[in-house]
């Protein structure tokens, strides 16, 4: 691993394109930053406000450091799921490992960054979060590519979250519309616990197919899921999500919101298990067509194994009111202004209950993705 103290030391091409992804290169703001470019980890640092509370590092030194840590290796996902997963447990170059520590509240976010740079890389990464009984945290992590780099990502996530801690994920996907990318996650999340995963796709991207799960294993325990994706040109998206509800009281939402035109498709698939007793939970999928030739689908499915539930769904695609885009140009918008204007507020990424520094850069990256429609 790198021996650099700060990020600002890192070739200046890799934190321009990071930033793109909502990263921090002066880490005033972050409490801690991991970097892993390509097939090896060149950057891993916590903020010495938070030493002690956290850790962070590549995994297969966590591994070597933690003889227990293999018990979380491929537990919440499985390596036979499918080729995905047997490709990256067969070889893999590296990824985070995240800790916060039991009773630790981080106030300032964790950043990551998994960027590939090489033409015709296949980048194979797994990922260990662990928040330890009652901590609190928030990650921001980033996966980009350079320019005009045709590539794989394939990467492996797993998070545990321990008794009544709350962890707060956003990913933001910025890859190049050559890229093809494989995430495979899970969380299990216990007792009084609450996991968060806000996933952002403002760019093309060649084929994404995504579909993380949320066990609620114990009472009381939460998830949410919220994506918002908007696409272009030939992009071929799958992105859902599952929460299977175990545990008694268990509750959580799906929600998502999708933007595409060109000749972009999006498939939002959403499924809900209702294990348990005093289960609630609610999907939404929203979706906007701005031209004819682009596509989005929506696939909700409710399943409940117990009378004693409260769980629903709603559905809607369709393409910009006429009628709002006519009020915007009677207040003296163009067109194509009164068009950004109600993308921008469709975006809106308030549903993902982000702290206020972390929501106003989303609403930065929104507004260049407007700006450049």
């Amino acid at each position: 691993m790198s021996e650099r103290r700060t990020l600002i030391d890192l070739p200046h091409k890799i934190l321009e394109t990071a930033m793109k992804a909502g990263m921090d290169s002066s880490e005033k703001s972050r409490s801690a930053s991991y970097f892993h470019v390509d097939d090896r980890t060149v950057y891993s640092t916590i903020n010495q406000m938070f030493e002690g509370r956290l850790e962070m590092m590549d995994v297969k030194e966590a591994l070597r450091k933690y003889d227990w840590l293999i018990d979380y290796m491929w537990n919440a996902v499985k390596e036979d799921t499918d080729d995905v997963t047997r490709t990256v447990a067969k070889e893999y170059s590296g990824g985070y490992f995240i800790r916060i520590l039991k009773g630790a509240e981080i106030d300032f976010p964790l950043q990551s960054c998994l960027m590939l740079s090489r033409k015709h890389m296949k980048q194979r990464i797994h990922n260990i979060i662990i928040a330890e009984e009652g901590s609190k945290a928030r990650i921001i992590s980033g996966c980009v590519t350079e320019k005009n780099v045709e590539g794989e990502h394939y990467g492996v996530s797993e998070f545990y979250v321990k008794k009544g801690a709350s962890l707060n994920f956003t990913m933001i996907h910025n890859w190049d519309e050559k890229t093809f990318v494989r995430p495979r996650s899970a969380a299990i999340i216990e007792e009084n616990a609450s996991f968060v995963s806000n996933y952002i796709c403002l760019q093309p991207v060649a084929d994404l197919q995504m579909y993380p799960k949320a066990y609620c294993v114990g009472d009381n325990s939460r998830a949410r899921f919220n994506n918002i994706i908007y696409s272009g040109g030939n992009s071929k998206i799958s992105a859902g999500s599952l929460i299977d509800f175990t545990g008694v009281g268990s509750s959580g939402e799906i929600i998502s919101r999708n933007i595409a035109k060109d000749s972009a498709q999006i498939l939002a698939p959403g499924k809900l298990l209702g294990n348990n007793v005093k289960v609630k939970a609610h999907m939404e999928c929203r979706g906007i067509l701005l031209n004819n030739g682009a596509s989005i689908g929506a696939v909700p499915e409710l399943h409940a194994r117990y009378k004693d539930v409260d769980m629903s769904h709603e559905a809607a695609i369709g393409k910009i009111a006429d009628k709002e885009i006519n009020y915007l140009m009677s207040r003296g918008l163009s067109r194509d202004e009164a068009t950004s204007t109600i993308v921008r507020g469709f975006l809106d990424v308030d549903i993902l209950g982000l702290p206020q520094n972390l929501r106003e850069e989303v609403d930065r990256i929104v507004d260049s993705m407007i700006e450049g429609m």
